[in-house]
Parts: C-alpha cells; sequence; structure tokens
C-alpha cells in the first residue's frame, strides 16, 4: 500500500492539495492511504519549509503548489 502525506498547516491549498490526492487515489484503483500532516516539526523534517507539499512512500514530489490529479495519478501508477 503506497502513503500519501499531505503537509500543511490546514489553509486552502493544502485542504485543497489533500482533496485531489484522495480522488486521484478513489480513481485509480491503487491501494493507497492519503494521510495529513499538520505539525510543522514532523512537515520540517522533510525539508520542506513551502506549503501545501506532497510525499509519496518518503519522497517529496512537489512542493508549494498544489498538484493537479493527473501529477498525483502519475505517481500512484510508479513501482
Amino acid at each position: 500500500m503506497k502513503l500519501i502525506q499531505v503537509l500543511g498547516p490546514g489553509c486552502a491549498k493544502c485542504t485543497e492539495a489533500a482533496r485531489i490526492a484522495a480522488e486521484a487515489v478513489a480513481e485509480s484503483g491503487v491501494e493507497a492511504k492519503v494521510e495529513k500532516v499538520e505539525d510543522i516539526q514532523k512537515i520540517m523534517e522533510f525539508g520542506v519549509f513551502s506549503t501545501p507539499a506532497v510525499v509519496v512512500d518518503g519522497k517529496v514530489k512537489v512542493v508549494g503548489r498544489v498538484p493537479s490529479k493527473k501529477d498525483v495519478a502519475a505517481w500512484l501508477a510508479e513501482a
């Protein structure tokens, strides 16, 4: 199972990134869990200083912008 973590303090863009990630998971059929990370310390542990950010299986995929559903679907398709 893949783990998608959406990093952000809960702002509108962070909420949008989490929604898009959840929709992409639902549409892809890939087994994945979407987790919202709002703790600033945990966000900084990823080396992220601009939110929203999306991490897939421990790898930072995007920082400082909301990804498209197409982006998330591509990350889910990666081996």
